[in-house]
């Protein structure tokens, strides 16, 4: 039997993170857009064919870098998922946007086609889609829809770092994408985040917002003599301190990536039989998307059941946790939404429980994991 406390996350180290922070401490450098800030931008947009990538202090900043980069005003409107994290609505709320919510698919916690086109109307600005667990949204239609309708889709990739749909990198689907290196993340760098800019009319200003409003970043290119205030923004970026951090870990991206995705399918396999038996539901792999291991989740049947599993594990010293409160029903939009049911996003909401998943659990622990699972079901 397993004894120790098994931690839900528990942070990951390659081995060069403080030695690429003596390197930023030591090089005379430690505010942001230097040498290390500046690597890890060039690694994510050769290895990804981005566009244009900025680092920032967190996914939330650059979330309210493409709010304020596509001039969102009182009234206008952002279609996106009610299953996400806060983050996602706060940014548009902050410059005025209305927000709809949209369900999610009935078999995964990603939003809906269906109901994202039940949304539309002429004040409809952007469609902002959450890949949930790093699993791909369904893209071609998404894609082709906003297109059509001529409304800009930007991906919030807070979890989809490394993931694709039909073989193209999520993050290069959307006008504007973000990304999380927050510690729970697959790559980390304690906070951390990053705008991926792919439409180019626009990153031009996106520099500018990213340097608090200024043309600092064209100044120290050489391209002018001397930079000022020319715009609105704020101060994104994050220290060299935390890019060195970082780069340490995307140097090592494909052997995190090929262990967490050993370990999310080593949760399946000991868990398929209750799947088969429709006893839970796991994580389904759709057609064309690939999958990061960021996520392992079951879902129960109900809260109860959720509630008493979850109080199961924690008693046998397993941190496992449910995710996302719709945020349709939150406390603070409650009295906002439109009372449009979004019956699937609150089934997740109830039903869904993340299990440990990090660089240092052991197979052996997720032995332990799924036998207590089997166990709390055979006693029911």
């Amino acid at each position: 039997m397993q004894e120790d406390h098994i931690p839900f996350n528990r942070p990951f180290l390659t081995g060069k993170e403080a030695h690429y922070i003596y390197q930023a401490v030591y090089s005379g450098k430690l505010s942001g857009n230097g040498i290390f800030t500046q690597k890890c931008q060039s690694f994510f947009e050769k290895k990804y064919g981005f566009k244009k990538c900025l680092l920032t202090s967190s996914c939330t900043d650059a979330l309210e870098m493409c709010a304020l980069l596509l001039n969102f005003q009182q009234g206008d409107e952002v279609i996106m998922p009610s299953y996400t994290f806060v983050s996602t609505a706060n940014a548009f709320m902050l410059r005025g946007a209305k927000i709809m919510f949209a369900d999610s698919c009935r078999d995964h916690p990603n939003v809906s086609f269906d109901s994202i086109v039940k949304l539309v109307t002429s004040k409809t600005k952007a469609i902002v889609l959450v890949h949930y667990a790093g699993q791909a949204c369904e893209m071609e239609k998404i894609v082709k829809f906003a297109k059509g309708k001529n409304i800009v889709l930007i991906e919030d990739a807070a979890q989809a770092i490394d993931s694709y749909y039909d073989s193209k990198p999520l993050g290069s689907f959307g006008a504007l994408a973000t990304f999380s290196f927050h510690e729970t993340k697959n790559v980390i760098s304690g906070e951390g985040g990053m705008l991926v800019i792919n439409d180019e009319k626009l990153i031009e200003r996106a520099e500018i917002i990213w340097e608090k409003g200024t043309n600092r970043a064209a100044f120290f290119r050489g391209e002018i003599d001397k930079y000022g205030w020319v715009d609105i923004g704020s101060s994104f970026l994050p220290s060299e301190i935390i890019a060195a951090f970082l780069y340490a870990q995307i140097e090592n991206l494909e052997s995190i990536q090929n262990k967490r995705v050993a370990l999310w399918n080593y949760y399946g396999s000991k868990l398929r039989h209750l799947s088969e038996s429709s006893i839970l539901e796991l994580p389904k792999i759709k057609d064309l998307r690939s999958n990061n291991g960021h996520i392992f989740y079951v879902v129960c049947k109900n809260l109860d059941e959720r509630t008493a599993l979850l109080k199961h594990l924690n008693k046998n010293k397993i941190n496992a946790v449910f995710h996302y409160i719709s945020l349709h029903s939150s406390a603070y939009f409650m009295d906002k939404h439109d009372g449009v049911e979004l019956p699937n996003s609150d089934r997740f909401t109830n039903c869904l429980l993340r299990l440990p998943l990090h660089l240092h659990l052991k197979e052996k622990q997720i032995d332990h994991i799924t036998e207590k699972i089997v166990e709390f079901y055979l006693k029911r």
